[in-house]
């Protein structure tokens, strides 16, 4: 993680005063203003000593970590559009798909093992029974967001999703003490318009097929979903506080793993309850692109979803927070736009009101903890 720059104290100050200060100046005579020429050549210096400060590798890591959030959370948010669209019907097949892919993370853990000289954090009663809570709700949070899609359009369902910031920041002051400042409560209420605006507008987005029921049953569960996601994201945190202590980067990638492996059996119960498995053959026939495409889009769906959980992890312990919300909100109308140009989405003014709505939301959001982790530093 960056370190702030350190700025020259009191004593340090009074003694370039002392030393360069012409003969007739007065000690609280103002200083000449500074051009904006100046503000960028400093702004330059800062840039350029930033990135001497870290090796190639840590850029091209960075690099390819906010890649795999642009390009893989979209990716999985449209494939999951493409498996209704085309003819599959299944919500356990989609949720299971979405932790599928959890062996990926595994072998990214295990060689730091190796490499890095790291051991594995001991396994408590307390650890594996919150790692066991933390995967059901994670199951049922895959469960609910493949109402949404199953119903919405891909546009849709992303924007209402991005409601998840809310129930983090709510949250987190819940259990996890976290501070709220007032550009924090300005983006719950800028991104509850956003979704408000959606609500209104949702005869002009709602395909052929889907009934009014539906579309009300799909942006509910998406809401709800947002909802659940914000409630794992605080108490993986509080998990980390008090009982991991430690926030590396193999440990949480071993929380990672354990939460979508125990993810992963619960929803292939509810797999094996909703004879799911047995369908996805008769799916696979009648799937529009045929057998070979339905393939195609259930392994890719994994593949994108786990490899944008690790980006997401990799951007988080190599820079901070704040650009990993940035990347966050980014993603939004990148999803948004993709499934316009790609699935022939809907998009009305109103919708691309939200859009700009919720991406200010965003904005004021991490504007908001951006000074709080500057005040703290």
């Amino acid at each position: 993680m960056q370190q702030p720059l350190i700025e020259p104290g009191p004593s340090m100050v009074g003694e370039g005063m002392e030393e360069g200060a012409p003969e007739g100046m007065e000690e609280g005579a103002p200083k000449p203003p500074v051009s904006f020429m100046d503000k960028i050549s400093t702004y330059k210096r800062m840039v350029w000593g930033t990135y001497i400060s870290k090796p190639i590798s840590y850029w091209v890591l960075l690099l390819l970590s906010s890649g795999a959030m642009l390009v893989a959370f979209p990716a999985s948010s449209l494939l999951s559009r493409v498996y209704y669209s085309n003819g599959g019907k299944s919500k356990w097949i989609i949720s299971w798909v979405a932790v599928a892919g959890w062996p990926l993370t595994a072998l990214i853990l295990i060689p730091t093992y190796f490499f890095c000289k790291t051991c594995p954090s001991p396994l408590t009663i307390k650890l594996t029974l919150s790692y066991i809570v933390l995967g059901f709700l994670s199951a049922a949070d895959n469960l609910m967001y493949a109402y949404a899609y199953a119903y919405l359009p891909a546009s849709t369902a992303s924007l209402l999703a991005s409601s998840s910031l809310v129930f983090s920041a709510l949250f987190g002051y819940v259990f996890v003490k976290n501070k709220i400042n007032a550009s924090t409560i300005n983006a719950i209420v800028i991104i509850t318009a956003a979704m408000a605006i959606i609500g209104l507008d949702s005869s002009s987005d709602r395909y052929g097929d889907v009934t009014d029921s539906q579309y009300i049953i799909g942006f509910v569960w998406d809401i709800m979903g947002s909802a659940l996601h914000g409630l794992i994201f605080a108490l993986s945190e509080l998990v980390f506080l008090k009982l991991l202590g430690r926030r590396s980067f193999h440990v949480v990638l071993e929380q990672q793993v354990m939460v979508s492996f125990f993810a992963f059996v619960f929803t292939t119960i509810g797999m094996i309850t909703d004879n799911a498995f047995q369908g996805m053959s008769s799916e696979a026939r009648s799937f529009e692109g045929g057998k070979v495409s339905y393939i195609m889009v259930l392994i890719w769906g994994a593949i994108t979803f786990q490899l944008g959980v690790l980006g997401s992890t990799a951007v988080l312990f190599l820079a901070s927070t704040v650009l990993a919300g940035v990347l966050n909100a980014v993603r939004v109308p990148i999803t948004s736009i993709a499934a316009v140009i790609l699935l022939k989405d809907p998009m009305s003014g109103f919708k691309i009101l939200s859009l700009i709505i919720t991406f200010w939301g965003f904005a004021s959001y991490i504007y908001g903890n951006y000074s709080l982790s500057k005040d703290s530093s």
